[in-house]
């Protein structure tokens, strides 16, 4: 400790090790690089094809197309440093480092969960509102929506990461998590509350998108509106079941294990699983990744022959 504060000798944070002997070290290093590519791979082909097929650029995409973003960003966030750390048998992570991790996590999850509402809308006006669909979701609109997500994710994150590091750590510098995970320092600093304003949205909009649905009056109307509907739904179920989990847990049931569980499945997974979420009920995704596909295969044989 200095003089200038009892706290300014902090120059570190110990994360939590997955495991202690090597061999299960480097199996999680194995095991999170498979994750990680599987991600890159996954919403990489999401991104390109919604990027380069002209039927798929509709609000819809063009939002999926931010979440990808999103996703790729969250899960680049948390996982090589922990699988750097695996690699190489350490722990530490930097204050600066750790602050640059709470920041850009909260930052894109917070952005992301705000995307997620605004899907949310969209699948609203799109089967309650149809014959409003053009004008209320317009190009204009649409960017200006994205726009909104992404700026009260970084609005947030800076407040939130100001606030979470200028309150003294009381209880050391160790964090019970494989990264800077948000309620684990605030558990060194202060309490964290929820907002519920975009959960509540949400769960309104749903409300009303299940009447309608189930108002129209074909079978095949009714699968072709779920099956927009049901990918978004599994997507923001699994994104705030288990955020809301990690953040509101009774302390009661928090252990270690069970806090990196949870921690794995509301960081790590919904980046990797969301494309396939999305992709397994839509034709339209389907099609263009096929196109996509063929077309980067038939390049590759002409270059070869070519070559050859």
């Amino acid at each position: 400790k200095t003089p200038q504060g009892r706290y300014s000798s902090i120059a570190e944070f110990i994360l939590l090790a997955f495991a202690d002997t090597r061999e299960l070290q480097l199996l999680h290093f194995w095991l999170f690089l498979g994750i990680y590519l599987a991600a890159l791979l996954a919403n990489g082909l999401i991104i390109t094809a919604i990027a380069c097929d002209h039927r798929l650029h509709t609000p819809m995409y063009f939002f999926l197309l931010n979440l990808s973003f999103l996703d790729l960003g969250s899960i680049s966030t948390t996982v090589p440093k922990a699988m750097a750390n695996s690699l190489w048998d350490t722990r530490a992570i930097t204050y600066p480092g750790c602050a640059a991790q709470v920041f850009l996590l909260f930052f894109l999850i917070s952005a992301e969960y705000f995307l997620l509402t605004v899907m949310a809308y969209d699948r609203y006006v799109a089967i309650c509102k149809p014959l409003h669909y053009g004008t209320l979701l317009g190009n204009r609109a649409c960017v200006h929506m994205a726009a909104a997500a992404w700026g009260s994710g970084f609005l947030y994150a800076v407040l939130h990461t100001a606030s979470t590091f200028s309150v003294p750590l009381c209880q050391g510098n160790a964090v019970d998590q494989f990264f800077c995970e948000v309620p684990q320092i605030l558990k060194l600093s202060f309490s964290f509350f929820l907002a519920v304003g975009c959960f509540v949205f949400i769960v309104l909009s749903y409300g009303q998108i299940f009447r309608a649905v189930l108002r129209v009056p074909s079978e095949q109307g009714q699968h072709k509106a779920f099956s927009t509907c049901l990918p978004h739904l599994a997507v923001v179920s699994l994104f705030i079941s288990t955020g809301t989990f990690a953040y509101l847990k009774p302390p009661s049931i928090s252990s270690p294990s069970l806090d990196l569980l949870v921690a794995v499945l509301y960081s790590v997974v919904p980046p990797a699983l969301n494309p396939l979420i999305y992709s397994m009920r839509n034709h339209e995704i389907k099609d263009a990744l096929r196109k996509l596909i063929t077309g980067c295969f038939s390049v590759g044989i002409n270059c070869l022959l070519s070559s050859a």
